[in-house]
């Protein structure tokens, strides 16, 4: 598990449309990372906080449909 897993997965849904939406219907964190890990992304609740902390990210959702603002391109 570490941040750089995390970054991975913001990447990679910053240049995938069906990672971005997948993971944008998802709720909570936990569920967040429990579907990460399937995907083949072994981080923590607290990795995924602080990552989005340091970039200044919200996990939150808005919009409609729904989206997050944490996906790097």
């Amino acid at each position: 598990m570490s941040k750089a897993e995390v970054e991975r997965l913001l990447t990679a849904g910053g240049s995938d449309k069906t990672i971005r939406l997948k993971y944008d219907f998802i709720d909570g964190m936990e569920d967040f990372t429990a579907a990460a890990a399937e995907d083949g992304y072994e981080f923590s609740v607290p990795e995924l906080k602080q990552v989005l902390a340091e970039s200044g990210d919200s996990f939150e959702v808005m919009g409609n449909p729904r989206r997050r603002e944490i996906w790097w391109f």
